[in-house]
């Protein structure tokens, strides 16, 4: 079985999708597909369709959720040896159901392989292997999880993780690639994040570090006073000690040799967030 959920969901069993168009069945195996080859227990499953006032019939429509499921699974398998049945893939056991996927791939799954070991390459001191790691992991993405999924409770939930898991991937390959030198091809990626996610000060101090590096001193000031005015205004809070440290040490290293800022301000940088 071969699942994707970073982006559009698709779910294929035999080469075949077994992904239904109906808006339910599709957060049903959502959810499954997310935890393949985990019980998902049936109240979990009956949370996200219905929130916490599930109709009486819960139990017994969510089973024939499952039962149309089983039947594109079976449609999938007609042209296997007949080894593997629809309730080998989609599995009932105590308190849930399990999607089985049988030694296929995952997207989740190989994301995450892919960002660990280049955090791990990071924490040795391989910059060029983490970026390549990491740019690798984040490529698995097309879009938001669950794109074109309309999520319940549980894969609200589930989503806002996953999202979290993509930013900080995306933090340590800009940071890796910053180590490269690369603060110049840095620019065009770091002025779309810092539109989008106006609140993240990690992002918006690389941004400050990759400008100031190319020799844009003042561009670099005016993101620490935009940033500010946005946490002001929409928390009431100041930046971040790192932050007003990065800041600082902009101030004083002065246009002419912009690759000077201290490390230490670097060092406290990369904790922010």
């Amino acid at each position: 079985m071969d699942i994707d959920v970073l982006g559009a969901l698709a779910v294929r069993e035999n080469g075949v999708s077994i992904t239904p168009t109906a808006a339910k069945p599709r957060q049903v195996l959502a959810l499954l597909a997310l935890h393949a080859d985990q019980v998902v227990p049936v109240s979990a499953l009956i949370e996200e369709l219905w929130g916490t006032e599930p109709p009486r019939s819960a139990r017994t429509t969510l089973q024939t959720y499952v039962l149309q499921l089983r039947a594109l699974i079976a449609t999938a398998l007609k042209e296997t040896d007949g080894t593997r049945t629809p309730k080998d893939v989609l599995v009932t056991l105590p308190g849930g159901y399990m999607l089985s996927s049988a030694g296929g791939t995952s997207d989740v799954r190989e994301f995450d392989r892919l960002a660990g070991l280049g955090y791990r390459a990071m924490d040795a001191g391989d910059a060029a292997g983490a970026a390549r790691l990491l740019r690798e992991a984040l490529s698995l993405w097309s879009g938001p999880a669950f794109a074109d999924v309309h999520g319940g409770v549980q894969l609200d939930m589930e989503t806002r993780r996953l999202e979290e898991t993509r930013l900080c991937a995306l933090d340590q390959r800009i940071e890796a690639d910053l180590k490269l030198g690369r603060h110049r091809e840095l620019l065009a990626e770091l002025t779309v994040l810092a539109s989008r996610y106006r609140i993240h000060e990690n992002l918006h101090g690389q941004f400050m570090l990759a400008l100031h590096r190319s020799g844009r001193r003042g561009e670099a000031l005016s993101v620490y006073q935009r940033l500010r005015a946005t946490l002001v205004r929409e928390l009431g809070i100041e930046p971040s000690a790192a932050l007003r440290s990065l800041q600082r040490s902009i101030l004083m290293t002065g246009p002419e040799n912009p690759a000077a800022v201290p490390a230490a301000a670097r060092k406290r940088l990369a904790q922010v967030g």
